[in-house]
């Protein structure tokens, strides 16, 4: 077949919505782990107001809890919430992985979508230890069915409280990358029980299989630090003196972009240290979450049976541990025993299939309300994967060239077409 064929056909697809991606994208960000760290240019950022009322709510999900000691201050679940004056759609959004209501991207979307005339609440990730701990049914983060019945009923307690207060004419739904899967499976949930009724729902960055996409975070850790996972520890100390030593000689008001970028001016030949500062951060979240979950149910895991953990307690040492737990030890010596106990005929296999998008193929692909944005080099993606949600979504699939993982979730032109699909 020739070229000039293979041209054509292509253009007959893109014309024909057979699936969409931008041809002239100006995300100038083409390292899809650069992207990531950094985000997007402060300039190129969608213009939100400097000043909104943001307000930071708790709620307490189950009365009758008893929590930790050591988690005190997490007895509540915390959400952030803007509303406008007027009658208006209500979109929720969902925090990805590690991450609580009010996480940087989690705060960029809640202005977007502010600006835009929508009432706003923004809910932390299940994985995270404030959720865990406050709102999490079972205080086992990771099956992404039952995290999502856990937002689902958090959802709905929100609503209880604020109903009263706001005019609302439609709900909406969205989340990025864990959010952005466990919003399809919500949606999936309220087409059943029409607490919600969404009009439109939208996944962003989202894995197509969750074990998959943390095992390339996992790796992105363990085949990147220098001298391997036992020098895990010296890697984050260089790291964080050399950053450190640029602050200190530079004349910076805080580590924001200005900052980040003239690091990676210095820093960026070494794309594996770059991958690994990825792999860390992932890390870090992880542990939080194996920490508290064993804590929260006393399972012996980390943190010796019986043993009470107080304020003033100190942790480094179980934090230690607990940065060096993958997410496959996670899964094979905690997680999936916990849900054998419960199901004593479930497979490996078969658990892990729960939590992929592959296990609502069929709502996915027939449900005209919900839509994706992704990256073409978003990194969390197996092989394969990106040519599935094309597959999948087709016409309702926005593929962006670049932009790796979330890294141009509050770029202007994202940012006008998440608008755009809630608003058409």
């Amino acid at each position: 077949m020739n070229s000039k064929r293979l041209v054509c056909i292509f253009l007959m697809l893109v014309l024909t919505g057979i699936y969409k991606i931008s041809l002239a994208y100006g995300y100038p960000i083409t390292d899809p782990f650069e992207a990531s760290v950094l985000g997007t240019p402060k300039e190129l950022k969608a213009r939100v107001p400097d000043k909104i009322d943001i307000k930071t709510q708790q709620i307490r999900v189950f009365e009758d809890r008893k929590t930790p000691e050591v988690f005190w201050y997490n007895e509540s679940l915390t959400y952030t919430m803007a509303t406008q004056a007027e009658a208006a759609p209500l979109i929720f959004i969902i925090a990805g992985t590690g991450s609580n209501s009010n996480s940087p991207k989690a705060d960029a979307l809640l202005k977007i979508f502010y600006q835009a005339g929508f009432h706003v609440v923004a809910l932390g990730s299940p994985t995270h230890p404030n959720f865990i701990v406050s709102a999490s049914t079972n205080s086992v983060p990771g099956n992404i069915q039952e995290d999502s019945e856990d937002l689902y009923n958090v959802m709905q307690l929100i609503w209880k409280n604020i109903r009263n207060d706001v005019a609302v004419t439609e709900f909406y739904l969205t989340g990025y990358s864990l959010g952005g899967a466990q919003s399809a499976f919500i949606s999936k949930l309220d087409e059943k029980r029409r607490v919600f009724d969404f009009s439109k729902v939208l996944m962003i960055n989202p894995p197509v299989n969750l074990y998959n996409s943390v095992s390339i975070l996992d790796d992105l850790l363990v085949n990147n630090v220098p001298g391997g996972l036992n020098k895990i520890d010296e890697f984050m100390v260089e790291t964080m003196d050399q950053f450190s030593t640029l602050y200190s000689s530079g004349n910076f008001i805080d580590t924001d972009e200005e900052f980040l970028y003239e690091a990676f001016k210095r820093f960026k030949d070494d794309r594996k240290k770059l991958a690994a500062v990825i792999g860390i951060s992932f890390r870090i979240s992880a542990a939080e979450m194996y920490f508290t979950s064993d804590v929260v149910n006393n399972e012996g895991y980390i943190v010796p049976k019986n043993l009470v953990l107080t304020s003033t307690s100190s942790l480094t040492d179980y934090m230690i541990v607990s940065l060096r737990i993958s997410f496959v030890d996670y899964f094979n010596e905690y997680f999936y025993p916990y849900f054998q106990t419960r199901h004593s005929n479930l497979s490996k296999q078969a658990l892990i299939a729960s939590t992929s998008l592959e296990s609502i193929e069929d709502y996915l692909a027939n449900s005209t309300k919900i839509g994706l944005m992704t990256n073409q080099d978003d990194f969390i993606l197996a092989p394969g994967e990106i040519n599935y949600l094309k597959k999948v979504f087709k016409s309702r699939a926005k593929i962006y060239p670049n932009g790796g993982h979330c890294g141009n979730i509050d770029y202007k032109e994202n940012a006008a077409y998440m608008v755009d699909f809630f608003n058409n």
